[in-house]
């Protein structure tokens, strides 16, 4: 007969019922809230137990805290790269019972003599399960109760905080209910959570029209250090095969001055483990991370699990590959498309294992090269249960490892990857135009279960994407995607010089596709120019590094606006200390205005007394009062506003400043 009358339930956060790992990084707090409840009107304990999942390492515990209707909460905070495990509790408490009644009788003016004598035996009960050192104090208690002193001071004992902790210690094993289940928790460093991307292709960086080497990237990492970039993303840095090359514009006849595709990778050069001899060598690739490093920024490379026709895996491990009935090996297609330069893995073949151990040494050596940010190239297109092998394996020696999602497909596959593992994915962010389209859409990613397992990271472009309302808005569209882009994602990024640049030219009308695209052919961009806006770039990267508010994604939170054009939302960091305010024009043409309204209150902030909005784009400062106030904004000066929120305080000195 089980004498575990307590109820654990709906336990949260947790994925799929335990089944993957909530996302944390070091420093944040996990709070777990679970509904615990039992028969009768006896007291409940419970505690939440949490341990760092490493060899011998010991289960700390923190008492929870009834919130309300049966709901119980506590805390705990990750400080260490790796895995956590965490559990709860519960159990009916005699003592606390106890106490509770006697309070109650006491307050009813009730006489408690025999109470006392119960509260003794309560005490001696838990003598044998005590260790030595409290046996001695728990009969003083147990025989101070049953003496003839005064009944004021008995009393006051019976209630002692420091007896009921002590009792609290050593509650009865048989009627404590534990969680069937040890959750989990993947714990990354702070970057997994905040990072500002610039992806560029080195071999655009040569002078005088000559392919560009790492030696030249080095001199342009200043430039982007400047402009507040933390992660440099390579596409594919190997040999690119000749085979099938693509010319110019995707075409299927290349010259022999067309220097292919990044992602057909491999030739008689080598394959995923060697650098494009016109970049470099190994060593002028290591001289550039470290470069990098000194200036605060890390080289991201992108990871792409594919073959040219020319790639020594295929001579040397054709049983990687699908053959089709004609002896050809398959390449790569998504009809129409045809990507006859690129040959797919056959990961369900006779030699699976030895292909999963060979991906999996493809990062290894290139975390060794000092690269730990990696871009994954279309990984929803391998199977689930690689990423499910290779992500912890991986994590077992470097959990440093910082892993992007490439996977423009369905949602529940998206999700998916994220709950194997994957850091970060990139998101529909770049369609999702309108206020109802953003505002639902970044609720969904800040505000549902989806937060435990899934971050974003925004990207208004990429070499595969030019979205029509930046190809039809112009400038002030760049301006518009910039912003929302950095302030609505602790992590985004812009496909470099052609964002800055507000590359506009489609490959043909109603493309996506860039005219005359990087993707196959060298370019030479002058970001000097006047349509260059990078300044504003890095004054936005500044303001998202000095404002803790703006690199968190949890406290996003939309506010109303009596214009469909203007949309406004808020952050706010972990203490509440630094509160964001913005909102955008989305109409990248017109001038809008509108009221916009605040939650005062929550922001604590009173109703009647005054506050300054400090403009951090533009530097001004306005004085409003009131949870409503009137903004305007034209597209052609500045589309946005990005508030600090400043409110009153009063000096040591009796005057009174804005903080």
């Amino acid at each position: 007969m089980t004498k575990q009358r307590v109820v654990i339930g709906n336990v949260q956060p947790q994925v799929d019922s335990g089944r993957f790992p909530i996302k944390r990084v070091v420093g944040e707090t996990v709070t777990v809230e679970a509904d615990i409840f039992a028969d009768s009107h006896d007291s409940i304990s419970a505690l939440l137990h949490y341990r760092f999942e490493a060899q011998g390492a010991p289960w700390k515990q923190v008492s929870m805290e009834l919130v309300s209707n049966d709901r119980w909460q506590a805390s705990f905070k990750v400080a260490e790269l790796g895995s956590y495990l965490y559990t709860v509790e519960a159990w009916i408490d005699p003592f606390k019972t106890w106490r509770h009644g006697l309070r109650k009788k006491l307050d009813a003016g009730q006489d408690v003599a025999v109470d006392l004598l119960i509260g003794s035996d309560l005490i001696m009960k838990t003598f044998e399960r005590a260790s030595e050192r409290d046996r001695k104090q728990l009969m003083e208690f147990a025989e101070f109760l049953r003496t003839d002193n005064d009944p004021v001071v008995k009393v006051k004992l019976a209630l002692d905080e420091d007896l009921a902790q002590l009792l609290y210690r050593y509650p009865n094993r048989e009627l404590i209910t534990r969680l069937d289940k040890e959750l989990p928790v993947t714990v990354e460093r702070a970057r997994a959570r905040f990072s500002s991307w610039y992806e560029m292709f080195p071999r655009s960086y040569g002078k005088e029209g000559r392919h560009g080497t790492f030696k030249d990237c080095e001199e342009v990492l200043p430039e982007l250090a400047r402009m507040g970039f933390d992660v440099v993303y390579f596409p594919p840095i190997h040999p690119i095969g000749i085979t099938k090359r693509k010319g110019k514009n995707n075409s299927l006849e290349a010259t022999p001055d067309d220097c292919g595709s990044p992602w057909a990778i491999g030739s008689e050069d080598g394959g995923h483990k060697a650098t494009h001899p016109e970049l470099g060598t190994l060593e002028d690739f290591r001289a550039l991370v470290e470069v990098a490093r000194e200036l605060g920024i890390e080289i991201a490379l992108d990871l792409a699990f594919q073959c040219s026709p020319d790639h020594p895996y295929v001579t040397e491990h054709p049983e990687w590959f699908r053959h089709r009935p004609d002896g050809t090996v398959q390449y790569a297609e998504n009809p129409p498309k045809k990507y006859e330069d690129i040959l797919p893995f056959e990961f369900e073949n006779s030699g699976a294992r030895e292909l999963w151990l060979e991906l999996k040494s493809v990062f290894e050596f290139w975390i060794e090269q000092g690269v730990t940010i990696f871009r994954v190239d279309n990984p929803h297109t391998k199977p689930f249960a690689f990423w499910e092998w290779l992500i912890p394996e991986l994590r077992k020696e470097h959990p440093e490892v910082i892993l992007l999602s490439e996977a423009f497909t369905r949602p529940k596959i998206m999700y998916r990857l994220g709950k194997l593992g994957f850091s970060q994915s990139y998101t529909y962010f770049a369609w999702r135009n309108t206020k109802w389209e953003l505002s639902k859409y970044f609720r969904e990613l800040t505000q549902s279960e989806v937060k435990e397992f899934f971050r974003s990271n925004a990207w208004p472009n990429t070499p595969d994407i030019l979205t029509e309302y930046v190809q039809t808005g112009g400038r002030p569209a760049f301006v518009i995607r910039l912003i929302l882009a950095a302030t609505l994602s602790a992590n985004y990024g812009i496909y470099g010089p052609a964002f800055e640049m507000c590359e506009v030219q489609p490959r043909e009308p109603g493309s996506e596709e860039y005219l005359n695209s990087e993707k196959y052919e060298l370019k030479s961009w002058d970001v000097s120019k006047a349509e260059s806006f990078r300044d504003l770039i890095a004054r936005v990267n500044r303001i998202r590094n000095n404002s803790p508010a703006l690199q968190l994604d949890h406290t996003l939170q939309f506010h109303p606006v009596d214009n469909e054009q203007l949309i406004c939302y808020s952050k706010r960091s972990a203490d509440g200390s630094d509160l964001i305010i913005v909102v955008v024009n989305l109409d990248p043409h017109h001038t809008h205005s509108g009221w916009v309204e605040f939650p005062l209150k929550e922001f604590g902030i009173p109703a009647d007394t005054p506050y300054q909005v400090h403009d951090l784009l533009s530097e001004e400062r306005y004085l409003w009062t009131g949870h409503r106030n009137y903004l305007e904004l034209n597209p052609h000066v500045m589309p946005a506003h990005i508030f600090r929120i400043r409110r009153k305080v009063r000096s040591e000195h009796d005057f009174e400043y804005y903080l």
